[in-house]
């Protein structure tokens, strides 16, 4: 596994009276695309909320380290930003750059440029000038995700980027994801989708507590996931099936397929 960046002993996290995710140990590497993945009410969001230090851990450490002027970029899910606030594209991307300048500095040439190559990145420069209820949920997470981007951050957290998107944005964000890999930023994303998760570098699969953790080979597993989603699963030919021959009457059928591993 390469350095890891993100370091979890014995980490317990949640709200007041409330345990979201028990004493467990992880690490997320340096550089590479992290996967969080698990059912609804798994801890996802809840650890993604500890690591840009929105919350403090209840037990254990997380070792988070100092990083830069930008430090963390999070990207909540656009379906959770009131979209009728008063403000443009350009200055939704644009507010990407307040962790370098503050609220009230002016914006210079590089600031001017950084906006417009993040917009561009995601294809939504031609829509600088429009209002977030003119978009559709796909253009306004890209629009979130560009902001994410115009901050130049080591850390990138991503709150499912993709779940429930176009085709079109779903490929803008899982490209922008690979290059920014490739540039040496640590993104860490949560996700519901299995084959999502498979594309990952590294893959922390949870129910409450981290089940497994490692390459997506090693922990999307039909035995780590029965352990998380609760339900017996089979594997054939690479794609995970709900095993019915386990189940009682009263059973729902789900079906996991895995994507073939990223080269």
């Amino acid at each position: 596994m390469p350095t890891p960046l993100i370091v979890g002993h014995r980490v317990v996290l949640g709200y007041g009276d409330s345990i979201a995710v028990e004493a467990s140990d992880f690490e997320i590497p340096a550089g590479a695309v992290t996967a969080i993945i698990g059912p609804n009410g798994a801890g996802k969001s809840t650890l993604l909320h500890a690591i840009a230090g929105l919350i403090e851990p209840i037990g254990g450490t997380l070792t988070v380290p100092r990083l830069g002027d930008a430090g963390v970029a999070y990207v909540l899910q656009a379906t959770r930003v009131n979209e009728l606030t008063p403000i443009t594209v350009g200055e939704v991307v644009g507010m990407g750059r307040y962790a370098h300048l503050g609220m009230f500095k002016p914006f210079g040439p590089k600031d001017r440029q950084l906006c417009v190559e993040a917009m561009q990145r995601v294809g939504v420069y031609d829509l600088r000038t429009r209002h977030l209820s003119e978009l559709s949920g796909g253009q306004r997470q890209r629009v979130f995700v560009a902001q994410g981007l115009a901050q130049e951050a080591d850390l990138l957290l991503l709150d499912e980027p993709i779940t429930g998107l176009d085709l079109v944005s779903r490929e803008y964000i899982v490209d922008v994801v690979q290059q920014e890999r490739e540039l040496g930023t640590t993104v860490v994303g949560t996700t519901h989708d299995l084959s999502e998760a498979a594309m990952a570098d590294h893959v922390l699969l949870l129910a409450g507590r981290v089940v497994a953790q490692g390459p997506p080979e090693k922990v999307l597993t039909a035995e780590h996931l029965s352990d998380a989603y609760g339900i017996p699963l089979v594997e054939s030919d690479g794609v995970i099936l709900d095993d019915a021959h386990h189940r009682g009457s009263g059973g729902h059928h789900v079906h996991f397929e895995r994507a073939p591993r990223r080269t």
